[in-house]
């Protein structure tokens, strides 16, 4: 298992930030945000420097019921390979439904949503995942998400669907400790008995983020400073295994470095304290009965935290459990490529895990029934989300509510860096107007073409009220749509902006 240190999740707004902030060991990008062509000039940077990358997928749908789209197993390889990166991870969630399975138009969530515990969704799950693992050049980690909802009728713990996936898989796991709060506050979740249940030797890395509680319901929102809580999780995992990575999420809102580099002083507390703890347990004398990592407590965090420093100086990581020789091995039967070196097992670490089997055993294809009824469950419950239709029975009304208003949110607010123009053109009355537009018109095209329907329907309506704006937006629509795009080299783009002047339309 590959030795990666403590990171941040790579973002353009605060690439000055990071990197001049000390001890970065690597970072994480989103994998659609990334051209392999042209990287940005920042993340090109850090790399000669040495930082590692690595790639974070948000559109396979790994827990849908189709197939994952060989197109966008390409485009996830072509970015491994351009970014050099070690592994690239992706998310055990549904992001699409509807289509040739359900016979009925395919619709978009635009966001993560959980599958279901069940038998039939963990057999298509596994199988998404081995299809995946095959295509792509380097080994594949997979992330818990946040869920503001449960389905009725789940067969398993999170801990025992994670432990399962990776027994008949060999996938390596991301475990976010801000989503297994989330999960406690929203389904009531111990994270204790999840970290009990997974094997702690696939870990190939850990996400920490920032949330907010909102009546009684947990926003995963990586907008928000990392809290108390969620930093007890991170001990109670690290009271287990010593993480080969830690990484700090934030997508929004962000901060002055000095408040990221707060946040990473913190982890690398939790974290130090872990190995603290696991040096202690490893000093017991001989006749004490074997017992676990002691956990790591406010006080003890505070005493690695002094010996961690403020963040100029990353501690040395620790080393990884034994069992991550072994998928090691797994990685290589399946890529027919050398995987990283895993330190040796060091003699203060916690008791490893069982070993991960050298190679899963193979699979009888899952049949399409089972397909299909994964297919009309997860068709049920997004078009309740996002296209207004009567929602599925079994589950909680007012919390597919909260769901179905997250979702438009997030909408919204992709939108608005996609065509960072509408929300300029529509001043304060951009929000209120996207949410009208998307009562009941689910997402069926991506977020660009999602825009531009937007656009469509404002102008259908005879809207923005101002006419300049209408005719601001009229040649923004113009320029994006049709068969034959308006030119797009500067001499056209200032003729346009001279036309629109003329006109009135400053």
């Amino acid at each position: 298992m590959v030795r990666l240190g403590t990171g941040i999740g790579w973002r353009p707004e605060i690439a000055d930030d990071i990197a001049r902030l000390p001890g970065i060991d690597w970072v994480e990008v989103v994998a659609e945000n990334i051209c392999p062509d042209h990287v940005p000039d920042a993340l090109r940077l850090l790399r000669e420097r040495g930082t590692t990358v690595v790639p974070h997928g948000v559109s396979l749908g790994l827990g849908g019921a189709e197939r994952p789209e060989p197109g966008r197993l390409r485009a996830l390889a072509e970015r491994a390979e351009a970014l050099g990166s070690p592994l690239v991870t992706e998310h055990i969630a549904f992001v699409r439904a509807g289509g040739p399975l359900t016979a009925s138009p395919s619709i978009e969530a635009g966001h993560l949503l959980p599958v279901p515990r069940t038998r039939d969704a963990l057999d298509v799950l596994c199988e998404n995942v081995r299809i995946a693992q095959d295509a792509l050049p380097v080994p594949l980690a997979v992330e818990n998400i946040a869920a503001l909802i449960s389905w009725p009728g789940e067969e398993m713990t999170e801990g025992q669907f994670l432990a399962e996936l990776v027994e008949r898989t060999g996938v390596r796991l991301l475990i976010d400790v801000a989503n297994l709060h989330t999960n406690h506050v929203n389904r009531g979740e111990d994270p204790a008995k999840a970290l009990d249940e997974l094997p702690t030797s696939a870990i190939a890395y850990v996400h920490v983020a920032g949330g907010v509680e909102k009546d009684g319901v947990w926003h995963d929102s990586h907008a928000h400073p990392v809290t108390q809580p969620v930093l007890d999780v991170l001990a109670e995992l690290c009271a287990r295994t010593a993480p080969p990575g830690v990484l700090l999420e934030r997508d929004e809102d962000f901060p002055a470095a000095g408040e990221l580099a707060g946040e990473l002083a913190a982890i690398r507390a939790v974290t130090a304290a872990g190995a603290a703890g696991a040096a202690e347990a490893g000093m017991a004398t001989a006749g004490t009965a074997a017992g676990s990592a002691k956990p790591v407590t406010a006080a003890r965090a505070a005493e690695a935290a002094t010996a961690a420093g403020t963040g100029d100086e990353a501690p040395a990581p620790v080393r990884a459990s034994a069992a991550a020789d072994e998928a090691d091995k797994a990685d290589k039967a399946r890529t027919g490529a050398d995987a990283p070196a895993a330190d040796a097992p060091a003699a203060d670490a916690p008791a490893p895990e069982a070993p991960l089997p050298d190679a899963p055993l193979p699979e009888a294809p899952v049949p399409d029934a089972v397909r299909e009824r994964l297919a009309l469950a997860q068709t049920a419950l997004l078009s309740a989300l996002v296209g207004d239709t009567p929602p599925p029975e079994g589950f909680d009304r007012r919390r597919l509510r909260v769901q179905s208003a997250a979702l438009t949110a997030k909408r919204a607010s992709v939108i608005a860096k996609v065509a960072p123009e509408l929300p300029e053109i529509l001043g304060t009355g951009y929000r209120p107007a996207f949410v009208r537009y998307a009562e009941g018109r689910p997402m069926t095209g991506g977020y660009r073409r999602d825009a531009l329907s937007f656009a469509e329907h404002l102008l259908a309506d005879g809207r923005p009220d101002g006419s300049a704006a209408r005719r601001r937006l009229t040649l923004w629509w113009q320029e994006r749509s049709g068969p034959a795009p308006l030119p797009s080299h500067p001499a056209a783009r200032f003729a346009r902006r001279v036309r629109l002047a003329l006109s009135g339309g400053r």
